[in-house]
């Protein structure tokens, strides 16, 4: 009994003995394990945190320059030989105003002639001076815009073959400019003349800007910025640009359809009233005379031309679309 007991307590003793050394062991390897994990855990928590704040640091830049860029490109000329530019005029200042004050004359001399009223001749002869030659500056420049905004994307698109194809960007301009139909072709080989006689590119293309301000003009300009300050793919942000800038065309087209109908309501109401007077002049004389002849009769057409313009204007509001 007393030997079986001992053999017993022997067995114990070394299972014990194993235990401690095994498990310690395996304890041990645990321990290490956790703390290689532990640490592999806390450097892939640092990589994180490092790549999170490389892409905050990246964002807070691209919005800087964005900001930078915008403030910039808003500080437009709107001196009147900019205006001339945007219309795609090479007249000077001094011609304009004198091509406008001769208007404003002969304007004056024939509305004297017919009515023999130095006021309503003074009055025409004022807008035709300064409302007629600037009205027509604005409608020149809006027209050339256009004809550059539906032109723009492929413009982009040579720049993102030329990029991929191994060309650096100067040599993307320039062939815009050569091959391109006006305005788009004049206005980009003004850009790399700008950038042959030393400017920087941001410059230039804030002088592109001042020349044709449009959206399109702006996104490009700020592409290319980020691009240079930031680095990136250049010919996949040209080719994401190109693809807005067609959708936008897409839906400026689409809206002009839907709007077609308030357009021509607007014209055709605007134009009835101003219509059925001289269609009553013609017929009747007499019975517009006192219109013209008496003192409360000016003061209707006044109020009347008044009121017309306002609608006109706030008509004008409601079917005028800006992106």
């Amino acid at each position: 009994m007393p030997l079986m007991l001992a053999a017993l307590f022997a067995i114990i003793a070394l299972a014990g003995l194993g235990f401690v050394f095994v498990g310690a062991g395996d304890s041990q390897g645990k321990t290490l394990k956790r703390v290689q994990t532990i640490g592999a855990t806390g450097k892939a928590e640092k990589l994180r945190r490092s790549t999170t704040d490389v892409a905050a640091n990246r964002r807070r830049q691209i919005v800087q320059n964005l900001k930078t860029v915008d403030r910039a490109q808003r500080k437009q000329s709107l001196s009147l030989d900019a205006r001339l530019s945007q219309a795609g005029l090479s007249i000077s200042v001094q011609t304009f105003w004198i091509v406008s004050g001769a208007l404003g004359v002969a304007l004056l001399l024939l509305t004297f002639v017919v009515s023999h009223n130095p006021l309503i001749a003074l009055a025409l002869g004022a807008g035709g001076a300064a409302g007629a030659p600037r009205w027509t500056i604005a409608m020149l420049a809006s027209r050339r815009r256009q004809k550059f905004t539906s032109e723009f994307p492929s413009a982009t698109d040579i720049i993102v073959r030329g990029v991929k194809s191994g060309l650096p960007i100067n040599e993307c301009l320039k062939v815009i400019a050569r091959e391109s139909p006006e305005p788009l072709g004049g206005e980009f080989g003004r850009l790399v003349e700008n950038m042959g006689i030393g400017l920087s590119t941001d410059q230039a293309l804030e002088k592109l800007y001042t020349r044709m301000p449009t959206a399109e003009v702006r996104f490009f300009s700020i592409v290319l910025a980020i691009q240079q300050k930031t680095g990136g793919n250049l010919a996949e942000a040209l080719n994401n640009l190109s693809s807005v800038l067609r959708a936008r065309k897409l839906m400026v087209e689409k809206i002009k359809a839907l709007s077609g109908e308030a357009v021509a309501s607007a014209f055709i109401i605007g134009a009835m009233p101003p219509g059925v007077m001289i269609m009553i002049q013609l017929m009747t004389p007499s019975y517009m005379a006192p219109m013209f002849n008496d003192p409360r009769g000016h003061v209707m057409l006044a109020g009347g031309a008044l009121w017309m313009g306002i609608g006109i204007f706030v008509m004008r509001r409601m079917i005028n679309f800006k992106f």
